[in-house]
């Protein structure tokens, strides 16, 4: 499964999010397991499914600054955003979490399957320093996949920011 579409993919659907997500990956030399799963209603059933504790399933956030433009955060499943954090991090005084449809523009995934992995636009990434040193699940461009992958060999991939950007929930 690794790193292998499966034939027949309808790219007009939520395959192509998935093909997007292994090219980019493979461009970045970036070593990808792609693990199809059963549909989860919430990260804990995904983590439950997975056989992962949350907080080893990172959430691509995409979060909007007040000038229409847009960042990744990453944060683990047991973690949330610390918007002062966040904010004094990137400079800016306000920044929010954007309408699914506006995501969706912003990436070209769908919630649930947000990665900056293959986003239409590469937006910067601020990971929280908390998932260094693990290997994580993510979303992979699709609902039914996680991707598992060695954080800082993402962090490093996407020249990521590590640094202290969330709270406990």
């Amino acid at each position: 499964m690794n790193g292998h579409p499966a034939s027949g993919i309808n790219t007009a659907g939520g395959g192509s999010g998935r093909e997007r997500f292994l090219a980019d990956a493979a461009a970045r030399g970036l070593d990808v397991e792609l693990v199809e799963r059963l549909a989860a209603h919430s990260l804990e059933e995904a983590a439950g499914i997975l056989g992962i504790s949350p907080a080893d399933i990172v959430k691509s956030l995409v979060v909007k600054h007040k000038d229409g433009s847009f960042l990744f955060a990453l944060i683990p499943g047991d973690r949330q955003i610390s918007w002062p954090k966040l904010r004094s991090l990137v400079g800016v005084n306000k920044l929010s979490l954007p309408a699914a449809h506006v995501a969706l523009e912003a990436t070209g995934y769908e919630r649930g399957t947000i990665t900056p992995l293959g986003s239409t636009t590469a937006w910067p990434v601020y990971a929280d320093r908390t998932i260094a040193g693990k290997r994580i699940s993510m979303g992979a461009g699709q609902h039914g996949y996680s991707a598992f992958v060695d954080a800082d060999a993402l962090v490093s991939a996407l020249g990521a920011v590590l640094a202290d950007i969330s709270e406990p929930n």
